[in-house]
Order: C-alpha cells, then sequence, then structure tokens
C-alpha cells in the first residue's frame, strides 16, 4: 500500500509520514506543488497540516484542490487539509470563537470509517486558530468539542475524510487507531 502526505508546511507533517512508516506503508513525503502525475500512483494521500492560514492564504497550498479533483482514491485531511477540503467544496471558513491550542475532549457522532472501535469521547491534540464554519453540500460532521462544532467530517460519495485535530501527535488518544482506519478503508477500496 502506499500513501503520500502532502506537505503544506505544518510543523507535525514529519509525524504523519511517522505513523505511516510505523504502519507499515510505503510512504514519502510530497511538496504540495508537484504535479498530480507524481502522485497519481498513490493509493491514498494524506493532506498535512500547515502554517498558512486556509481562509486567507489558501494559496500556499499548492495544488491540493487538483489533487482532490483528480483523486480517485482516499484522502484525508489533518487541520489546514481539513479546512481546504471543505473550502474547496464549497464550505466556509473562518476565526474559531475560541481557537483551539492543546488537549481537547471531542464527541465522535459517526463510528464508521475513520472512528471505527473508538469511544464516543476522547481526548485529542489541537493547534488551530481557523475552523469550518459550515460544511460543505454532500459532507456530515462526525465529531465535534465544546468548542468547535466541525472537528472532523466526511464526504458523503467519496471516500474524503478530515480531522481539526492532530492524530499524528502522541497527544492525541487513538491517533494510531484513526491512521489505522483510513488505511483500512484503503484497503476496502483497492478490493
Amino acid at each position: 500500500m502506499k500513501v503520500y502526505v502532502i506537505d503544506n508546511g505544518g510543523q507535525w507533517t514529519h509525524r504523519e509520514w511517522r505513523v505511516l512508516r510505523y504502519l507499515k506503508v510505503d510512504t514519502k513525503i510530497v511538496p504540495n506543488t508537484a504535479p498530480f502525475d507524481d502522485i497519481a500512483d498513490a493509493d491514498g494521500i494524506v493532506l498535512s497540516g500547515g502554517a498558512p492560514s486556509v481562509a486567507t492564504d489558501g494559496g500556499r497550498l499548492g495544488r491540493c484542490g487538483e489533487y482532490l479533483d483528480r483523486a480517485d482514491f482516499p484522502v484525508l485531511g489533518i487541520c489546514a487539509g481539513m479546512q481546504l477540503i471543505c473550502e474547496h467544496f464549497g464550505g466556509e471558513l473562518g476565526p474559531g470563537g475560541v481557537p483551539e491550542f492543546g488537549g481537547v475532549t471531542i464527541d465522535v457522532r459517526s463510528h464508521d470509517d475513520i472512528f471505527r472501535g473508538l469511544p464516543d469521547r476522547f481526548k485529542v491534540w489541537a493547534s488551530h486558530n481557523d475552523e469550518v464554519k459550515t460544511v460543505p453540500d454532500g459532507f456530515e460532521t462526525i465529531a465535534s468539542s465544546e468548542t468547535c462544532p466541525n472537528e472532523a467530517v466526511r464526504c458523503a460519495d467519496r471516500p474524503i475524510y478530515g480531522v481539526q485535530f492532530h492524530p499524528e501527535v502522541e497527544d492525541s488518544e487513538y491517533g494510531v487507531e484513526i491512521f489505522r482506519n483510513f488505511l483500512n478503508i484503503i484497503g476496502e477500496k483497492k478490493c
């Protein structure tokens, strides 16, 4: 299985890569300016978090919109990656009412897909000022927190997922399991 991590300038991109390596996945970090043909052989991609504010500086996210338009494989967006997914498909972004920096408890609404087998509530690590204010048509919210109503989303028609938090850091409970569930989605699609 081959999963590329698309580098959007996030401080923890290497940790996303490391978790995938730990899970025995063929992976590499790819700049978000790479032509789609350079990632077309992937079985899935992770759109990393990023330093830019997607709402005001989306141009720094390279070709991620093209990847979303052309991908026929599963996609997982993390933090800025989730924001990009939602904005690309017509959602609205904006400053969070309460920016999240540190431990956050999320409430899982759906245990399908990336939260399969996980508890209804658990702690994750968040680091963001902006958030998804309106989820795009064709997407649904699958987790929320007290301060962020859209902590995780999924697309109804395609295997596209986003999490506002950082499952790749050790402070997030069940982070490895979230990545493992994403890999299971990829495996199911390949069958």
